[in-house]
């Protein structure tokens, strides 16, 4: 139990995880769950009723030439010496609804015998229609009983209708009837009626999605009288880690959802390791980049089991729907906006990089010229470095500066000339001997 302190302490955003934690768990006391059967009905003040206990009860009622049993949620039958005749049986829950009056619920059963009743009621031979009361007969039997038959009635050899009397079990919650939630516009595989369909009422491994299903797209309606009351959809992760989960459409924002215009709640959800939260505050508190790298690995393990997402929606004046969804993390997902935000970053660094080399290279050239009085490629920055370097490989043939290239020219100028004082002095020797 928490203390007024220790509540107090806690930091906001553990405070609205708690809160919304209680929420849920409220809200998953209250969901509802489409009954195990379909030995259910709602009444009309759309509270539910579940009467799969009571599946294949018999209830007989002695007649004079025949007796009539009514298994209840199973078939009724007719039964004498002759044997007995089917006057139907019992499907679906649209065959059990809510009455008036004193009759509180009716069962319809359909398709019995259908010999000399081969076209009646739509060709589906016998039926039977079962009047419930909660309580006692008109007549004051069946005190402190399960229940009994009232009266039995024919409206033809090929219809009867029976008054049964039972002692009402206690009413469930109040559905919200007429809502559904589907993987398509038109259809209810999550909610149906107000209720949760089996398979999402919990964690179920079968039902859960696979590693690459990243964004799930989830359908809602509601009768347009009531659609207003629908609420914003609220969730909770379990485990709280390794999965990235988001909401969004119109049926996150609350839009009224209506059976001509259905809201769309897309549910986008990604594997990452808990671990990876941990790096970026690792990154910043550490040095130890040993263990840095044994983080990053050991948040890459797979996980086995699948996360579960619960989804409640509250409605206003009803329970709120309540629905599960399974994921299986088997492998870490990144999303397109984080790949592209690298790119986005790697460009920003290029630009810096570039525009910093170009103001140094600048900065560096003007600089020499002016103050250290170079000129032309020996102005650049690195420009020694590169000539040493270039030196280096070629093995002595580098670059040459130009006072290197100014004496080059003065020996060859020099080296030149030689021959040419020599002819000089030949000339000279031969004009001396040539004049004796």
């Amino acid at each position: 139990m928490l203390s007024r302190g220790s509540v107090m302490s806690l930091h906001p955003i553990n405070l609205i995880s708690l809160l919304i934690s209680v929420l849920l768990q409220i809200h998953r006391a209250s969901s509802i769950v489409v009954p195990s059967s379909n030995c259910y009905t709602i009444d009309n003040t759309s509270h539910i009723y579940d009467f799969t206990s009571w599946i294949g009860h018999p209830f007989q009622y002695d007649g004079k030439d025949s007796d009539t049993v009514v298994r209840f949620c199973k078939d009724v039958e007719s039964r004498s010496q002759t044997g007995y005749v089917d006057f139907g049986r019992f499907y679906t829950p649209e065959d059990f609804v809510a009455g008036s009056g004193d009759v509180n619920f009716v069962q319809g059963f359909y398709n019995g015998d259908l010999t000399n009743c081969e076209q009646s009621f739509d060709k589906m031979g016998r039926t039977a229609q079962v009047n419930i009361r909660c309580g006692s007969c008109l007549n004051g039997a069946c005190k402190g009983e399960l229940g009994c038959i009232c009266s039995v009635s024919y409206d033809s050899s090929c219809s009867v209708i029976v008054e049964l009397a039972i002692p009402c079990v206690k009413n469930g919650p109040r559905v919200f009837e007429g809502f559904t939630v589907g993987f398509h516009p038109r259809s209810w595989e999550v909610v149906y009626n107000g209720m949760t369909q089996v398979g999402f009422e919990k964690l179920h491994h079968e039902f859960s999605f696979g590693t690459e299903q990243t964004r799930v797209s989830l359908y809602m309606t509601a009768i347009s009288a009531v659609s207003r009351l629908v609420g914003k959809p609220i969730f909770k992760v379990n485990p709280d880690e390794g999965l990235e989960v988001k909401l969004s459409g119109s049926g996150a924002n609350g839009s009224p959802p209506t059976t001509l215009s259905p809201t769309m709640l897309i549910l986008d959800w990604r594997c990452m390791s808990f671990y990876r939260m941990l790096i970026y505050i690792y990154l910043l508190s550490s040095a130890h980049f040993l263990e840095f790298y044994f983080v990053i690995f050991a948040g890459e393990k797979a996980r086995d089991a699948p996360y579960e997402v619960s989804i409640a929606i509250p409605v206003e004046g009803y329970e709120p729907i309540e629905f599960t969804l399974a994921k299986m993390c088997e492998y870490r997902q990144d999303r397109k906006e984080d790949a592209a935000r690298g790119w986005a970053t790697f460009g920003v660094l290029a630009c810096i990089f570039t525009v910093m080399s170009t103001l140094f290279c600048c900065g560096g050239f003007i600089y020499r010229t002016r103050v250290e009085h170079q000129h032309g490629l020996d102005a650049l920055p690195g420009m020694a470095i590169l000539s040493a370097c270039l030196e280096a490989v070629s093995g002595g043939g580098g670059y040459s500066r130009a006072e290197d290239l100014n004496s080059t020219f003065v020996n060859q100028a020099s080296w030149e000339q030689q021959p040419v004082s020599g002819q000089a002095s030949q000339r000279t020797t031969e004009v001396k001997y040539g004049s004796i």
